[in-house]
C-alpha cells in the first residue's frame, strides 16, 4: 500500500480525537518533503460550527511551523466510519488552496483505501483568482 506509514500516523493520531456527540474520529496527517510529519484531528464543540475538522488541524499545524503547498508532499486522513469519509465541503474549499492541485490524498477506514487530489475532490475551485 502507497504511504502505509503515513497512513499508520493519522490511524494514531485518530486515537486523540475529540468526538463526543458524533463518535465519527478522524485522523490526519501531513507528509511534508522533508520527511516531517504534523498530526491532526477532529475536535468537536456543542456549537457544531465551532468544530475543527482533522484535515484541517493537520495542514494549519504544517502552515504553523512555515510549511506551505510545495512543501507538503501528501495528506492522509482516516476515519473510524462504515466507509472511506472524504473532506467536507469546507474542508475541501480550504485544501485547494494549502495544497498543489495535485498532491496526494490518501484516504482510508481501515478496510478500504482511496487515493485523490483536491482536483479530483474539488472541480470548478473558487480561489483567490477570482476575487480580482
Amino acid at each position: 500500500m502507497m504511504y502505509k506509514e503515513l497512513l499508520d500516523e493519522a490511524f494514531l493520531a485518530m486515537e486523540d480525537a475529540y468526538a463526543p456527540y458524533s463518535k465519527y474520529k478522524v485522523g490526519a496527517c501531513v507528509l511534508c518533503k522533508d520527511g516531517r510529519t504534523f498530526r491532526g484531528v477532529n475536535i468537536e464543540n456543542a456549537s457544531y460550527g465551532a468544530t475543527n475538522c482533522g484535515e484541517r488541524t493537520a495542514v494549519f499545524a504544517a502552515y504553523a511551523y512555515g510549511y506551505r503547498k510545495d512543501d507538503i508532499e501528501a495528506l492522509a486522513i482516516v476515519t473510524n466510519g462504515h466507509r472511506v469519509g472524504a473532506p467536507c465541503g469546507i474542508c475541501r474549499q480550504v485544501l485547494s488552496e494549502l495544497l498543489n492541485q495535485d498532491t496526494p490524498i490518501i484516504l482510508s477506514n481501515g478496510k478500504e483505501t482511496i487515493t485523490t487530489n483536491i482536483n479530483e475532490l474539488l472541480p470548478f475551485q473558487f480561489s483567490g483568482e477570482d476575487l480580482g
